[in-house]
């Protein structure tokens, strides 16, 4: 899952700090062992890889979480064209 910052809405929907579950600042999960996902339950479902994005689509992304560019695109470094 390439955008992490999704994990801000779930943890906050979850409580997940409830139950000890944290986000630190670069939105790596602890503890450690935590795993979070998108699963679809569809026999037709596939995975597929999600490309580079442009500013674009970066501006666009940003308006639309209600987060500032530079901050997403913090998060999204690696996933920027």
């Amino acid at each position: 899952m390439p955008d992490h910052t999704a994990k801000i809405d779930l943890f906050k929907a979850l409580a997940a700090d409830e139950i000890g579950m944290t986000l630190t600042e670069s939105l790596a999960m602890n503890p450690a062992s935590s795993v979070s996902g998108y699963y679809i339950g569809n026999p037709e479902a596939v995975y597929f890889n999600v490309g580079q994005i442009g500013e674009d689509q970066l501006a666009d992304m940003a308006e639309r979480r209600g987060m500032d560019v530079e901050e997403l695109r913090r998060f999204l470094a690696p996933n920027l064209g």
